[in-house]
């Protein structure tokens, strides 16, 4: 719950900075390790996170925009307000474009190395959070059961009310969404089901969690927040991708037995 974590001189290491680094680091290092262990590329893997890295910025940003679209009509000072304004599932849907619109280009198989990223994604969401929680946004509601916390003044969540801690709460779910992940992907043969995987987990547990978050600026659609709303969609999709890489690998496995 404290975000400025070292000063020296002009510079100073804000933890949810730092948190992000140390995600999109391991994010990168596992997937380079992962690569290798699949025989795939990990010379290409470098690159390929930096696209995500920027597709998935640029979509959390939009998608924020897209959320505050009244707000930002009145004051379109809003635009270039770049303290807070970034929205998880734009990122997520930003970086999924990214990475396909780079494995065209480099004319890679884009399910396959589909699955190898969305562990990383994963493992990187979980130290983002941590993050979130030393900077204080993306907080819980108002509980005074044993297992809420009071945030400082300075904190982007209100100080001296005891919030629920939706942001540990969400890492801890991010990590054992990482390992479920890793521990599927050694046992399911089907190119796609674990980037399908990732999103009916990922947006199952969002959208009970956000029953929890207390930041409600965030948007609604109707008695939906704008990220339960969306996770609605995600979760279908993700169903939808593991139905359909499962049908299509066994119709390849029937016509290779033919």
């Amino acid at each position: 719950m404290k975000n400025d974590l070292l000063t020296l001189g002009p510079v100073t290491v804000h933890g949810y900075g730092l948190m992000i680094a140390i995600g999109v680091i391991a994010a990168y290092l596992v997937g380079e390790y992962r690569a290798k262990r699949k025989s795939l590329q990990p010379e290409v893997m470098l690159d390929l996170t930096i696209w995500c890295l920027i597709g998935g910025i640029l979509g959390a940003r939009i998608l924020y925009y897209i959320t505050q679209i009244k707000d930002i009509i009145a004051d379109p000072s809003l635009l270039i307000n770049f303290t807070d304004g970034f929205v998880v599932y734009g990122g997520i849907i930003g970086g999924i474009l990214s990475g396909f619109l780079f494995t065209k280009r480099k004319k890679l198989d884009f399910l396959k190395y589909f699955d190898l990223v969305m562990p990383s994604i994963a493992l990187a969401q979980g130290f983002g959070r941590i993050g979130c929680f030393l900077a204080g946004c993306c907080y819980g509601v108002e509980s005074h059961s044993h297992f809420s916390l009071v945030f400082p003044e300075g904190s982007f969540a209100p100080a001296g009310i005891p919030l629920v801690p939706t942001q540990l709460i969400s890492s801890g779910l991010n990590f054992l969404h990482f390992f479920a992940l890793i521990f599927l992907a050694k046992r399911v043969k089907a190119d796609g089901q674990i980037a399908g995987f990732y999103l009916i987990f990922y947006s199952a547990g969002r959208f009970i969690l956000e029953f929890f978050r207390g930041d409600l600026l965030r948007g609604s659609i109707g008695k939906l927040s704008t990220s339960q709303f969306i996770s609605i969609f995600l979760f279908l999709i993700g169903l939808g991708i593991v139905v359909l890489c499962g049908v299509r690998a066994k119709k390849q496995e029937d016509t290779i037995q033919e």
